[in-house]
């Protein structure tokens, strides 16, 4: 099966496109699909990685050569190390990768090991509710698909949207902890969750 989108705007979309096959997709919710991403999305990721504001509390903006090594290790997660990661984010309607969202596993947060939902749009997509969609339909991938039974997201203090997307994910303040040498809040979800919903909002 190929999915293909709606509008293709570009060859990069178009070639983006024509590598999405059934075990590539993730999630699909009403305006996003969620895939594996692919050595063409680098461009895409560098409106993500290489901006100033969107990067503003995570490690700084990145370099063209480090977003391709980051799209190398996606790579490596889905096929050799867990079986999930970070996926692309892909706006049905433009078929333009608008970001990320996905799972992390790291080994010791607060001195546990804790699966992450994780999520970063380009900016030109914030305000748009695209983060929350995204996040809800990771989540429950993550805890009816995958069968985990506690998710997390590790969010700057100061990073407010974030928080709202993560409170309107269904994840709750749990504690703080130093995370690489930062203080970090964490919020959590945990199951049973039955309904799916995408909230748009």
């Amino acid at each position: 099966m190929v999915i293909t989108a709606v509008v293709r705007r570009s060859p990069v979309h178009s070639m983006a496109f024509r590598y999405i096959s059934s075990t590539m997709l993730i999630a699909e919710t009403d305006r996003l699909i969620l895939r594996h991403f692919h050595v063409v999305d680098a461009v895409a990721m560098e409106r993500v990685f290489c901006d100033p504001e969107v990067m503003q509390f995570s490690s700084g903006v990145k370099s063209s050569q480090w977003v391709e090594q980051w799209l190398r290790g996606c790579l490596e997660d889905y096929f050799q190390k867990w079986g999930f990661g970070l996926w692309a984010v892909v706006n049905k309607r433009s078929a333009e990768v608008i970001g990320f969202c996905g799972l992390t596993r790291f080994p010791d947060v607060g001195g546990q090991p804790e699966t992450e939902i994780g999520y970063r749009l380009a900016r030109k997509h914030w305000g748009h509710g695209f983060a929350t969609e995204a996040a809800c339909a990771v989540r429950d991938y993550g805890l009816n698909r995958l069968g985990f039974s506690r998710l997390i997201s590790i969010i700057d203090p100061k990073n407010i949207a974030s928080i709202r997307v993560a409170e309107k994910t269904g994840l709750r303040f749990e504690k703080e902890v130093i995370f690489r040498g930062f203080l970090d809040s964490v919020y959590v979800i945990s199951r049973p969750i039955h309904a799916r919903n995408y909230p748009t909002t």
